[in-house]
C-alpha cells in the first residue's frame, strides 16, 4: 500500500484510474462483437477464419499478461500504463488498413497485447488507491468498469454496426484510445521500490516470476466461468436470429448492465464482511440459472430476465475473483503477477470458448449448446466446495 492510499475509498486515483480501465475495455467489447462479421462480410472469410479474427486477439492478450505481470514492478508501472496505451493506439489506428485476413489476425494479435498490457497495468496500479479495510468493495466498484464494458461494449458494437460503417466505428474507437492515452501521461502513477530480492526473483525466468502458485486454483475457476460466458458474447446475435429475438437482443446487454450497477456495490460489502463464500456460490448459481433460462427462452422478458441473471452471475464472479486474488496476494510486489494470472485464466476461457462451443454446434442446436455452458458454472461449484473453501482462514 502507497502514501496515495487514503481512508475514503473514492479518491482522485481510484476515480481516474477506474475511467481509463472502462475506455480500454469498452473498445475491446466494441470491436469483439463486430470483427467476425467485418471479417466474413468486407474479407470474405469463412466461418472459421472470422472466429479466429475474434480469438487471435486474445492470444496477444494472454502473450501480454503473461510478460507485463512480470515486468509491471521491473519496468515500473508508469511505464507500462503509458507506453501500453500508446501502442493500444497505434495498433487501434492500423484497423484503417486490412487489405488481407492475414494482415487483419497480425493487427488483432498486436492489438490485444496492447490492450492486455494497459489492462494489467490498470489492474494493479487501482490497487495502490483502494484502503485495505475496503479490499473488496474497490475491487467492486472498480469491477463495475469492467463489467459496464463488457455490457455496453457490445451494445454499441451491434448499434453502430447496423447504421454506420467499419470505418466510422475503427475512427470511433481512436478518438476514445487517444483520449485513454492521453489521460494515461497525465495520471501520476507511484511505482512500487522494489527490495534487491524482490528485484532478483521477478528477473528470474521461473514458473514463479511469471505465475502466482496461491491464485491457480480460483484462475481455473476464472477460466471456466469464461468459457461459459463466451458462449453469450460469441453467439447470442446468432441465437437472437433463430429464436426471432434479434431487436431484443440488443437489450440483453443493457439489462445485463443495469443489474450489475444496481449489485455491484452491495457484493463487495458482503465479501468484506462474510467472506468470499457468501458471493462465489450465489455467481455460479445466478449463472448457471441464466444459462439454462436462455436455452428455453421464446420471448423478450425470458431473454431480459436471462441476461440479469447472467450479469449477477459472471458480472459478481468476475470481480470477486479479482479481489481473493488481491486477499491471497503474498506482498504487494506479487499484486501485478497474481492479477495477470486471473485474468490469464479468464481471458483463455474467453478466448477458447467461442472455438469449443462452436465445435459443439456442429451436432447440437443452439438451446442444446446454452444448456451445456448452464452446466459449467455447476462444476465451478463443486470443484470450489471441494478444493477452496477448506483452505479459506476462517
Amino acid at each position: 500500500m502507497t502514501e496515495h492510499s487514503e481512508e475514503k475509498l473514492f479518491n482522485k486515483g481510484f476515480i481516474s484510474i477506474t475511467l481509463i480501465n472502462f475506455v480500454v475495455y469498452l473498445v475491446y467489447y466494441l470491436l469483439m462483437v463486430i470483427i467476425a462479421v467485418i471479417a466474413q462480410d468486407t474479407l470474405h472469410a469463412s466461418l472459421g477464419q472470422a472466429g479466429l479474427a475474434s480469438g487471435i486477439y486474445i492470444i496477444g492478450t494472454l502473450f501480454a499478461r503473461l510478460f507485463m505481470g512480470k515486468l509491471l514492478e521491473l519496468l515500473g508501472r508508469k511505464a507500462v500504463l503509458r507506453y501500453g496505451a500508446l501502442f493500444y493506439l497505434i495498433t487501434t489506428i492500423a484497423y484503417l488498413y486490412i487489405p488481407s485476413i492475414g494482415i487483419l489476425y497480425l493487427v488483432r494479435l498486436l492489438n490485444g497485447f496492447g490492450y492486455g498490457t494497459v489492462s494489467t497495468a490498470t489492474n494493479a496500479i487501482v490497487t495502490a488507491y483502494i484502503p485495505k479495510s475496503k479490499h473488496g468493495e474497490g475491487i467492486n466498484y472498480y469491477g463495475l468498469s469492467t463489467s459496464l464494458a463488457a455490457a455496453i461494449g457490445p451494445f454499441i458494437g451491434m448499434v453502430l454496426l447496423s447504421t454506420t460503417s467499419f470505418y466510422f466505428i475503427i475512427l470511433f474507437s481512436i478518438v476514445l484510445i487517444l483520449l485513454t492515452t492521453i489521460a494515461c501521461f497525465m495520471f501520476p502513477v507511484k511505482n512500487i521500490q522494489l527490495s534487491a530480492e524482490h528485484k532478483a526473483s521477478l528477473s528470474r525466468w521461473t514458473f514463479d516470476s511469471f505465475i502466482e502458485k496461491k491464485v491457480l486454483f480460483i484462475s481455473f475457476i476464472a477460466f471456466l466461468m469464461g468459457l461459459s460466458y463466451s458462449s453469450v458474447l460469441s453467439f447470442l446475435s446468432s441465437y437472437a436470429k433463430v429464436i426471432d429475438l434479434v431487436s431484443a437482443s440488443s437489450f440483453f446487454f443493457v439489462v445485463y448492465a443495469l443489474v450489475i450497477t444496481a449489485t455491484r456495490p452491495m457484493s463487495g460489502r458482503i465479501f468484506d464482511a462474510r467472506g468470499e463464500n457468501a458471493v462465489m456460490y450465489p455467481s455460479f448459481l445466478f449463472l448457471t440459472a441464466g444459462l439454462l433460462l436462455l436455452s428455453v427462452t421464446t420471448s423478450s422478458w425470458m431473454l431480459f430476465i436471462s441476461g440479469g441473471l447472467i450479469g449477477l452471475g459472471y458480472g459478481t464472479f468476475m470481480s470477486n475473483g479479482q479481489a481473493i486474488c488481491l486477499k491471497a496476494s503474498p506482498t504487494s510486489h506479487r499484486i501485478g503477477i497474481a492479477l495477470s494470472t486471473y485474468f490469464i485464466g479468464l481471458d483463455l476461457g474467453l478466448g477458447v470458448g467461442p472455438y469449443v462451443l462452436g465445435e459443439l454446434h456442429t451436432f447440437l442446436s443452439f438451446q442444446g449448446l446454452y444448456f451445456v455452458a448452464g452446466l459449467i458454472p455447476v462444476i465451478c461449484t463443486i470443484l470450489y466446495a471441494l478444493f477452496y473453501q477448506s483452505k479459506t482462514p476462517k
